[in-house]
């Protein structure tokens, strides 16, 4: 008897209204919304994971807010760098150091560096320039200067070709002129919120005019690596490598940095270069480190 009550109210057919996500409530939409019309990302995710949390019947609703938004600037951004000139979109970092000693000697160093970069949706280009100079009772014992241009073509989120051009001058070393061009691909290993770290290898050819005069061409293979490791808010971690094998010659340049933001656009920079060039015509195998203190203004 009790069966056959029962059977009938379990083939009633569920309401709508019972399937239907629970409303978030106004003071909690009202609240992210804000954020998003600030347009402030972190701000963006923090509200709604705490929106989530002491919401979660509205969680997918709360997602649906921050994807719509998310699809919204990407379509905006695509188009305004879809539709800009190249001389347009630039962003840049100036970082520059130095010291001066008096008395007993008399030292003085200087060391700047500027960097231009211009990111669109598949091709990105990379201009650099660098200085350093050292100077010690008369005696100029650093001054090296580089420069270099770099595109880059992603074909998949992590997949690019590269190419580089760049000019070397160090009469420490021995040379007077150095060209160096290079092509090939890389891969980002690791793309996340704390560490990134991408690889890339190509042929290259690189031909030096030494301070004696003489001259020489070489080709060989150029390899690169590029970590950034975010430590904390403000605080990063970077380290770029880059090394070239000819035959009978190897190239190594390391630059170890630790940056911490002062204000939103100036940082302090602690950075430590390691440079090793194996026997040339002018110069026997060694290595050469230069420790830097700078402050870098983003713009």
């Amino acid at each position: 008897m009790l069966r056959c009550l029962i059977l009938p109210l379990l083939l009633v057919p569920v309401p709508a209204w019972a399937n239907t996500p629970a409303l978030l409530p106004s003071s909690v939409r009202e609240m992210l919304e804000a954020a998003i019309a600030n347009g402030d990302e972190s701000e963006i995710a923090t509200i709604a994971k705490v929106a989530k949390q002491t919401n979660p019947a509205s969680a997918d609703q709360i997602q649906q807010m921050v994807n719509s938004w998310k699809e919204r600037t990407k379509t905006t951004h695509d188009m305004i760098v879809r539709e800009a000139r190249f001389s347009e979109l630039w962003t840049g970092r100036v970082e520059a150091g130095g010291f001066r000693s008096t008395g007993s000697t008399s030292e003085i160093g200087l060391s700047g560096n500027l960097s231009l970069k211009r990111t669109g949706l598949q091709w990105s280009h990379k201009l650099s320039a660098s200085a350093d100079y050292r100077r010690a009772n008369g005696i100029t014992s650093r001054e090296r200067y580089t420069a270099s241009y770099e595109p880059r073509f992603e074909f998949n989120p992590r997949g690019f070709s590269y190419g580089l051009a760049q000019f070397e001058r160090d009469t420490s070393i021995g040379y007077d002129e150095r060209y160096t061009a290079s092509v090939g691909i890389g891969y980002k290993l690791i793309v996340s919120n704390p560490l990134d770290l991408a690889l890339d290898i190509g042929p290259s050819v690189r031909h030096a005019k030494y301070i004696s005069g003489e001259r020489e061409t070489k080709f060989g293979a150029r390899a690169s690596m590029d970590i950034v490791w975010r430590l904390a808010p403000g605080l990063t971690v970077k380290q770029l490598a880059s090394g070239y094998a000819e035959r009978d010659v190897y190239t190594l340049n390391s630059l170890t940095s630790i940056e911490t933001k002062v204000t939103t656009r100036w940082s302090a920079a602690l950075s430590y270069n390691v440079q090793y060039e194996s026997e040339t015509l002018l110069s026997a195998r060694d290595f050469d480190t230069l420790s830097r203190l700078t402050l870098t203004y983003d713009f």
